[in-house]
């Protein structure tokens, strides 16, 4: 059963408190099967934050979750101390294998983590805003916490990780507050594969369960966690697979020739409305293996889906005919970003969100079909108007499909990277149970 918002906001923070406690009290521990970050979403930016320990003396750090990136940066600029940080040297393996690599050989002012010499240069990307800048390379502690209620539990401590120096400036976009942005990408020094070396987890894995806002929490996996909401649901078993694709040709701000990218794209073959099949050019659903234009990828910065002109226009018809055969909900005037809403006082409920035609991402075949109901494909407006949540995206984008924030809220994904293999559950709001129900702890 859905908490109500004030008692979700108190868990919320009871869900962060404990280890803010351990990292004050010592209470860490450097062996773990499992770790975690808690979820919120900024409903001024639509992105979604969490907190990581980070430095020595450990303080919590505010980050937007990004399914991009290279690793985790943050800024260094504004006041970054700690005892244990250090430079990763120019021509080291870490350096090396940090494919963009620079190297900075000498810095005039006074050393900090924004100036040292001999020290391996990245690029770090706000991928918002779409800004790249400079910055070293460094290593320094981390610490995610173990448990997610209802008992407190220890900082699990990565001694060296490695992350990437951003500026103060490149956090402009960011919720209020955040000082970087933690990449979940497939990348070698992205958390995931980090975390899974740092505490020799049996499996590269990490799993996604996204909040919809109103003060509900979610969660980030890593490790071997079971998949266990109240009231006693598990959904391990009931994952639906499809293979994750790689994109050829690398989609970050700052790269060489030859890079892959370290997005995490599936294999959308054809899109549904109420189950009929919507009219689509098929060779946009596909990835041009030399230009690494076209195909589907998942996103945690685009706040709802983004499709291409083509896609949009043929899925939007789709809909409306859908809605008004079988609903025949009274139209509104559109709503930007959106351009088919709904008079939102006419429009039916149910256990999974309004009443109105589901949207299928079949991944393949149809036995791997992704069923989106009204909870996911549906955005409550300030006028009272209910839009359909896929935003044009014009007619010759990189990708041809992102799918947003927005379409995976309430839904559990496992990003498989041992096995290249996307998990989800479609809603859990079906198994009467949401994100903000995980317990572990």
């Amino acid at each position: 059963m859905a908490l109500v918002p004030a008692l979700a906001a108190l868990l919320l923070f009871l869900s962060l408190q404990p280890a803010c406690l351990a990292a004050g009290s010592g209470d860490i521990i450097n062996k773990t099967t499992v770790a975690l970050l808690a979820v919120s979403k900024d409903e001024a930016t639509q992105q979604y934050v969490s907190f990581l320990w980070q430095r020595t003396p450990l303080v919590p750090v505010k980050v937007v979750l990004d399914l991009a990136g290279a690793s985790l940066w943050v800024d260094c600029d504004s006041g970054y101390t700690s005892s244990t940080y250090r430079g990763v040297p120019c021509g080291s393996k870490p350096c090396r294998l940090a494919r963009t690599a620079a190297c900075a050989t000498t810095c005039s002012a006074p050393p900090s983590p924004s100036c040292l010499n001999d020290t391996c240069g990245g690029f770090p990307s706000n991928t918002v805003t779409r800004v790249s800048t400079s910055g070293n390379i460094l290593t320094d502690a981390l610490a995610l916490p173990t448990t997610f209620r209802p008992a407190p539990g220890p900082l699990a401590l990565a001694p060296a990780f490695l992350f990437t120096c951003g500026s103060t400036s490149l956090t402009d976009g960011l919720a209020t507050g955040a000082a970087g942005m933690a990449s979940l990408s497939r990348a070698r020094f992205a958390l995931p594969t980090q975390l899974a070396t740092a505490f020799r987890f049996s499996r590269n894995k990490f799993a996604l369960c996204l909040p919809p806002g109103n003060n509900a929490a979610g969660v980030v996996l890593f490790g071997d966690a079971p998949y266990v909401f109240q009231p006693g649901v598990d959904v391990s078993a009931s994952l639906t697979y499809t293979p994750l694709l790689v994109n050829p040709v690398s989609t970050a701000g700052v790269s060489k020739k030859g890079d892959k990218s370290d997005e995490y794209f599936v294999g959308v073959t054809a899109i549904k409305v109420n189950g009929r099949a919507v009219p689509l050019n098929a060779t946009l659903l596909t990835i041009d293996r030399k230009t690494g234009v076209g195909g589907a990828k998942l996103s945690t910065v685009a706040p709802y889906t983004v499709l291409e002109t083509s896609i949009h226009a043929a899925v939007t018809a789709a809909f409306a005919a859908e809605t008004a055969s079988s609903a025949k909900v009274p139209r509104a005037p559109a709503v930007a970003p959106f351009a088919l809403c709904y008079d939102g006082s006419k429009v039916g409920s149910t256990r999974v969100g309004p009443a109105v035609p589901t949207i299928e991402l079949v991944m393949g075949s149809d036995a791997a079909s992704w069923v989106v109901f009204g909870a996911n494909s549906m955005v409550s407006t300030a006028g009272g108007a209910l839009c359909l949540g896929v935003v044009d995206g014009g007619k010759a984008p990189r990708t041809s499909v992102v799918i947003g924030g927005h379409m995976m809220e309430d839904n559990l994904l496992e990003f498989d990277l041992d096995k290249s293999r996307l998990g989800f559950s479609s809603s859990l709001l079906f198994r009467q149970t949401n994100c903000n129900n995980y317990h572990l702890g």
